[in-house]
């Protein structure tokens, strides 16, 4: 019986929360990090913020976005030690996805809650 590996599964992670990442991201961090707190745009108000974050879709989007980005941050973080620090022990490989899958736990509650 030949065992699949799970490498390709964490590689599509990976580029997809790159690819994500790269597309939304920059967007976010200039509208809530630059132009809404300098003033160059009104900021929308807490209940529209609510509304907003009240619908399903918009969660299900942030909480993919979150996701892919812990562990796109992940597997760079991993392959970082590895091949520049050259540490390749299991542990190493088990906090990086583990931290992963944590920071996804605690976002999807979070999303949750705001329903």
């Amino acid at each position: 019986m030949v065992r699949q590996h799970s490498e390709p599964y964490l590689w599509l992670l990976f580029s997809a929360g790159g690819i994500l990442s790269a597309m939304l991201m920059p967007a976010l961090l200039l509208m809530f990090g630059v132009a809404f707190p300098l003033g160059w745009v009104a900021p929308p108000t807490h209940e529209h913020m609510l509304a907003v974050l009240g619908n399903p879709l918009t969660r299900l989007v942030l909480l993919g976005l979150f996701l892919l980005s812990l562990f796109h941050a992940a597997h760079r973080l991993r392959h970082t030690l590895h091949d520049a620090a050259r540490l390749s022990h299991p542990a190493i490989t088990a906090l990086c996805y583990g931290g992963a899958v944590a920071g996804s736990v605690v976002a999807a509650y979070l999303l949750l809650q705001l329903g």
